[in-house]
């Protein structure tokens, strides 16, 4: 029971980072409608921008550790905004496929211009906050930067649901997601609300590469592929475009990865994380949380 406790522990806490990343997918897809594959790059970018701001402070605290974090997001952000505006608005007219094929360019140009400014080698992430192991009733082990993704993912789930269901600029992103021709006649300005959303979705994969090399502390450019990736099938298992389902999808895939990996099977803890997707898309097509939408022609 210790042992099965203590892989819950260890499952959830990477799926909080999955979820963190499936957040940004979901949001951009519940708006316009496609998958920005670009999503998983800016992950890398967080863990580097982290990294380097990392270097500028001489001392470890929560404090520090927090202001490395939201910096971190903060240019992730902006990078976001930036994707969006050049690469994605002018297209915004153009078909599926176009749109699709500009997300795989622009996630080819962050990885190889991450090679060329970063370096290729992997490089070790330095510890942002203190690192200290919690001995918990039955032989349990939870560590200081376990318990600080559990608190910053459940921080940022909140605000990002504060935000969607409680503020004005949400409120236009919901009404963009639902009729987007609608919304333009009410006066929302469509452009700005497609920058905040592709903006806050990339501060939280900002948010994820930090806490991902805070557990996991080897950063290089392609880091972001897998992790993306798995971040991508957690949102379609969750639910693609509900942001309670890519939260749910994220903690299911991760705590389905630490099991199979715990149980001598690593070799095969990603393919079978996949056919977990496979076996609930069967049953439940629209993923956990997702509810499926008659199309009239």
């Amino acid at each position: 029971m210790s042992e099965f406790l203590q892989q819950l522990i260890n499952g959830l806490s990477l799926g909080a980072i999955y979820a963190l990343i499936a957040l940004g997918y979901t949001m951009v897809y519940g708006v316009l409608r496609f998958i920005n594959f670009a999503h998983s790059d800016v992950f890398m970018v967080g863990a580097f921008s982290g990294f380097y701001l990392s270097r500028l402070v001489s001392h470890q605290s929560s404090g520090v550790g927090l202001a490395v974090l939201f910096s971190a997001m903060g240019i992730c952000a902006a990078l976001g905004i930036i994707i969006e505006r050049l690469a994605y608005r002018p297209l915004r007219g153009a078909s599926t496929l176009t749109v699709l094929i500009t997300a795989i360019g622009v996630s080819l140009l962050l990885q190889n211009s991450g090679q060329l400014i970063f370096g290729a080698n992997p490089k070790s992430f330095p510890p942002l906050f203190v690192q200290t192991n919690f001995d918990l009733p039955g032989h349990l082990v939870i560590s200081s930067n376990q318990l600080a993704v559990f608190g910053i993912a459940i921080a940022l789930l909140f605000a990002l649901q504060y935000i969607v269901r409680r503020t004005k600029i949400g409120t236009a992103m919901r009404a963009l997601s639902f009729n987007a021709v609608a919304a333009s006649l009410v006066g929302i300005n469509i452009d700005r609300v497609i920058s905040f959303t592709f903006g806050l979705g990339s501060a939280l994969a900002g948010a994820g590469g930090i806490l991902y090399a805070l557990n996991y502390p080897s950063i290089d450019p392609l880091m972001g592929t897998l992790p993306g990736l798995k971040a991508f099938v957690a949102a379609v298992l969750g639910g693609i475009g509900n942001i309670p389902g890519a939260a749910l999808g994220g903690m299911v895939i991760g705590v389905v990865e630490t099991f199979v990996a715990g149980t001598g099977w690593s070799t095969y803890r990603d393919a079978i994380a996949f056919a977990v997707l496979i076996l609930i898309l069967l049953f439940k097509p629209a993923g956990l949380l997702g509810k499926l939408q008659v199309e009239k022609v």
